[in-house]
């Protein structure tokens, strides 16, 4: 049976506000995609870099916390306290954490094809300035263009 009480209660209101966080700079990253501005997208990276940093710091304290509590040191473990708990508003802060990290995850997701479509479009103008135009290529199975090589024929003269 897991001991539930220990000097440092298991919690993951740190967490809730660090995502809260990571959201609200992920839709500033994705305003910034939209418009395609370059600068403020790389200073967003390092702030997203140090949020995760952060994230990642706060998620392993509270795996530490339920590790000496009993519990698995991961999110099975933190499903397992809150269940053990049996409080409504634990509970449902737990709920509302899960489906914060869902929207940071496909806010990420969004974002990356942003991203994608920036590269793709970009690698397209400088196909173009080089001087590879769509006659000279073909799509290759990934998607990207590929210089088509001249045909020969198989007779030898």
């Amino acid at each position: 049976m897991a001991n539930t009480s220990s000097n440092q209660p298991v919690s993951f209101t740190q967490d809730t506000l660090l995502v809260a966080e990571l959201i609200a700079l992920l839709e500033r990253e994705q305003a910034h995609l939209v418009k395609a501005d370059v600068d403020a997208i790389e200073a967003i990276l390092e702030e997203k870099s140090l949020l995760l940093q952060r994230l990642n710091l706060a998620a392993k304290a509270r795996y530490q916390l339920l590790q000496a509590n009993g519990f698995s040191s991961n999110e099975s473990g933190m499903s397992d306290w809150v269940e053990k708990q049996a409080k409504k508003d634990i509970t449902a802060a737990w709920v509302v954490f899960q489906k914060s990290l869902a929207q940071a995850k496909e806010l990420n997701r969004l974002n990356g094809t942003l991203i994608s479509k920036h590269f793709n479009r970009n690698q397209e103008l400088l196909n173009h300035l080089q001087g590879n135009n769509d006659a000279n290529s073909v799509y290759g199975p990934d998607g990207q263009a590929k210089s088509k090589a001249p045909s020969r024929s198989g007779l030898i003269v």
